[in-house]
């Protein structure tokens, strides 16, 4: 599917601003560590890597498969002052261009659901975690509140059309769920959790032993 990186990016920085916090402290948490290498899968502008960034002493690895989107994100990287502590990688989450074990946290908000294949995108992510490394991958807002005013502005935007929860509604729903649970046992990776929660959203959370 082609993205219009433009439009893509002024809804991610002006209506999906409030999220972007929340969900980078709800993952810093999760990880228990504030250091190391951080992957942002399928980063688009970067908002949430770069607020995880701003938040730790991790270096932040942003991937892409836009070129387009890699200019909007090495932008706001510079314009940051974080430039030092991030670069950007243009490549599918399918085959990433990094060594095995290199990373301590990998994130992916919203693209996951472009994902073609799920089951090589979590193989993958799983040989560049580094051992004691967690990844979290999926969907969500930080919490219902902030997913019900986007929505707002989202139907304030499409004209009153309610496409956008629709949308919402069917990427977060059962069925998208058993597709995860169906590619997590396709790609055999072991101790996989899935978080399921109205404030939350949809996770893939992957820890890797130490």
């Amino acid at each position: 599917m082609k993205t219009n990186a433009k439009e893509f990016d002024e809804i991610a920085r002006t209506i999906f601003w409030p999220l972007y916090p929340v969900v980078a402290g709800q993952m810093l948490a999760r990880c228990g560590r504030s250091a190391g290498a951080c992957l942002d899968i399928g980063c688009g502008g970067g908002y949430l890597g770069l607020e995880l960034a701003r938040r730790s002493l991790f270096h932040l690895r942003m991937l892409d498969q836009s070129s387009q989107m890699l200019e909007i994100a090495q932008a706001n990287l510079t314009a940051s002052g974080l430039s030092g502590r991030g670069e950007v990688i243009l490549a599918g989450v399918e085959a990433m261009p990094l060594p095995e074990a290199s990373i301590d946290l990998a994130i992916s908000r919203g693209s996951i659901f472009f994902w073609p294949d799920l089951a090589a995108a979590f193989k993958e992510i799983w040989r560049v975690l580094a051992p004691g490394g967690l990844a979290q991958v999926g969907g969500g807002f930080g919490s219902a509140a902030i997913r019900e005013a986007i929505g707002d502005k989202m139907r304030a935007r499409n004209g009153g059309d309610d496409k956008w929860r629709a949308m919402v509604r069917r990427n977060l729903g059962p069925e998208t769920r058993q597709k995860f649970t169906e590619a997590l046992d396709e790609a055999g990776v072991a101790g996989a959790e899935i978080i399921d929660s109205e404030e939350e959203g949809l996770w893939v959370v992957l820890r890797k032993p130490a």
